[in-house]
């Protein structure tokens, strides 16, 4: 094997689009070992353009699944691992965007894209063209941040916006992490659970039980990749698990694997404290 090159580069977005992209992320892998990265639930819509070859998406679970082009794509919130095929190189660039950011930038609500990986055109329009074509040309990573903002700050429409009670129950079960019960939830908006499980749905596309259980999930996720790690029963408890067997439950099911199988698998250059993080507020250039 030749010389790796293994860049991740954390940018913030402008102030007008941070309800709506959580952050952006640049990435250059080159010279390692083909295979196979999962792509795993989160709160966020995935949002990604590849500045080489095309990403190549399929069924970690179902290998018999055909597989996926995309120059680039959009993924909406979703319970299955991806498969996100790679030949060792990979160059591109990530957002993560709100279910907010879904109706400012695209114009519908998030559950119109759930469980499902489109291509960008299909909700950026035209856009996307000038998008891509551009970030092609640009020979930075700040300027390509810097490139995004401007370009999708221009494109934030006025969609109309989830039932206030819809939005403070998706709120609610980010800020505790996904650790309030729905029926205490549904008390707080003056709804019965039903008809407030079934609102957050037609918004988000899945329900909030469900939608706890990937907050929970993501949280732990996000430990295992710290530099530090935790034990894994440490991180269960922190995530709100009842314990590390249900947290493992959670895990086959969202990731395809046990915790300990996905970190033998995720190696470099997927596991973050494996490379070098610069953030900057690519909001100032």
């Amino acid at each position: 094997m030749g010389d790796q090159i293994a860049q991740h580069v954390v940018g913030v977005p402008a102030p007008p689009l941070r309800a709506f992209v959580h952050r952006y992320t640049g990435y250059r892998y080159e010279g390692f070992d083909p295979g196979i990265h999962a792509g795993l639930p989160s709160r966020h819509l995935t949002f990604i353009v590849s500045l080489d070859a095309h990403i190549e998406v399929g069924d970690l679970r179902d290998r018999t699944v055909p597989h996926r082009r995309f120059g680039a794509l959009v993924g909406g919130l979703h319970t299955a691992p991806a498969a996100i095929h790679h030949d060792g190189n990979q160059h591109g660039i990530q957002l993560e965007i709100t279910p907010q950011g879904a109706r400012a930038l695209f114009g519908m609500p998030a559950a119109e894209i759930v469980a499902r990986t489109v291509p960008m055109d299909t909700v950026l329009g035209r856009l996307t063209a000038q998008l891509v074509d551009r970030l092609h040309t640009t020979a930075t990573w700040s300027r390509r941040f810097e490139l995004i903002d401007r370009l999708l700050t221009a494109a934030i429409a006025e969609s109309g916006a989830a039932p206030p009670q819809v939005a403070f129950a998706w709120q609610r079960l980010t800020a505790t992490g996904g650790a309030v019960e729905v029926g205490d939830l549904a008390v707080e908006v003056g709804w019965s659970r039903r008809h407030m499980s079934e609102r957050f749905r037609r918004e988000y596309g899945l329900p909030p039980k469900t939608m706890a259980r990937v907050i929970r999930f993501e949280r732990a996720r996000r430990m295992l990749t710290e530099q530090r790690r935790p034990s894994l029963g440490a991180v269960a408890l922190a995530a709100g698990y009842a314990d590390q067997a249900h947290m493992n439950r959670d895990w086959r099911e969202f990731a395809g694997a046990s915790p300990t199988r996905w970190m033998a698998d995720e190696r470099l250059p997927f596991v973050q404290d494996d490379v070098e993080v610069q953030a900057a507020d690519c909001g100032h250039g």
